[in-house]
């Protein structure tokens, strides 16, 4: 989710999906893959993939919702749990069950009786911190929640904007599953004053404000605390040169939110044959395996191989919260309502 690459493939706008011979993927900015990878399905399948990055996650799903009747592409990818309920609702997509999707590991299906989303990765949303920071203070770095609102850690942390950004509406969830429906607006109360910085979205928060980060350190971020992912840290090693012998950030594994992205077939796509084929690609063993140090992002498919820096720097969250996607879309909107008037007003 943290991924920079280019996109692959050809480049004539996101309007392609006419033409059989393309087919067109909508996406969020942090859409990433190898490029053999990509042209690997493109000689065997016969179509040129193109590539729409259409900003934050919340972003692009919301644009694609208005743009449905006349969509900018065949398929979309990037929906997460946060966000499924307000997709379907709007008729986004519409029914494929792509091959090979019955390695998907069964915690991760939603949707079985429609096929509307497939699962393609999961994350997890986390504080991230600054080890030299904390090292340098002589203070022991935030394990949970209730850390958070503790004095020491007082104007440390900065988070993305609930209403428009996909890690922060996660991070938003991961604190209604950790204090309940009646808990969570005092805690907020007490984040935000305890000092908490609130940004438009994870590019702005993880790459000027955090100062672990390589971004951040060159931006002169001055916050050690981070709304971000479980996998950010192995990114810090793996885009290092030279590259360190350990992650210069570390996780709070007690402030984890679940995340599953999926992909679907739009509902008006022009090209359904060629959406149908990309889908199925997605859920093979090769992109599964391309994706972690691309998109820094795990594989939901059975068998799929994850990367040794994962294992070292970047283990999923043991215990994080999780929420049924039910639940999200009844108190979503309000959540995100009260949480605006709460702590931006």
């Amino acid at each position: 989710m943290a991924g920079t690459l280019a996109a692959c493939g050809s480049s004539d706008g996101g309007q392609g999906s006419g033409d059989s011979k393309t087919v067109t993927l909508v996406s969020h900015d942090s859409w990433a893959a190898s490029k053999d990878v990509i042209a690997a399905f493109e000689k065997q399948s016969g179509y040129k993939v193109d590539v729409l990055k259409d900003g934050d996650a919340g972003q692009a799903v919301n644009k694609a919702i208005l743009t449905k009747d006349n969509p900018q592409g065949d398929v979309f990818f990037g929906v997460d749990n946060t966000l499924l309920s307000r997709a379907l609702d709007n008729g986004l997509f519409q029914s494929y069950e792509p091959k090979g999707s019955d390695k998907i590991k069964a915690g991760y299906r939603v949707d079985q009786d429609q096929h509307r989303v497939t699962p393609i990765d999961t994350g997890d949303i986390c504080v991230n911190y600054d080890k030299k920071y904390f090292a340098d203070h002589k203070l022991e770095p935030p394990k949970s929640f209730d850390d958070l609102v503790k004095p020491q850690y007082r104007n440390l942390l900065v988070t993305e904007n609930a209403s428009a950004s996909s890690p922060g509406l996660g991070f938003l969830l991961g604190t209604a599953a950790q204090y309940g429906d009646g808990g969570w607006e005092g805690y907020w109360k007490k984040l935000k004053a305890n000092g908490v910085k609130v940004v438009d979205g994870w590019e702005q928060a993880y790459n000027e404000e955090f100062s672990g980060s390589a971004g951040g350190k060159k931006a002169k971020g001055d916050r050690p605390l981070v709304v971000s992912y479980a996998s950010s840290p192995p990114a810090e090693v793996v885009f290092a040169d030279p590259k360190p012998s350990t992650a210069p950030t570390g996780v709070a594994e007690g402030t984890c939110f679940r995340q599953v992205e999926y992909a679907g077939l739009l509902s008006n796509a022009e090209n359904t044959k060629g959406g149908k084929a990309l889908l199925d690609f997605l859920v093979s063993k090769r992109f599964q395996e391309d994706m972690p140090m691309n998109m820094f992002v795990y594989p939901v498919t059975e068998g799929a191989q994850v990367p040794p820096e994962f294992v070292k720097y970047g283990p999923q969250a043991k215990g994080p919260e999780t929420m049924d996607p039910a639940k999200i879309a009844e108190h979503r909107d309000q959540w995100v309502k009260s949480w605006t008037s709460l702590v931006l007003k």
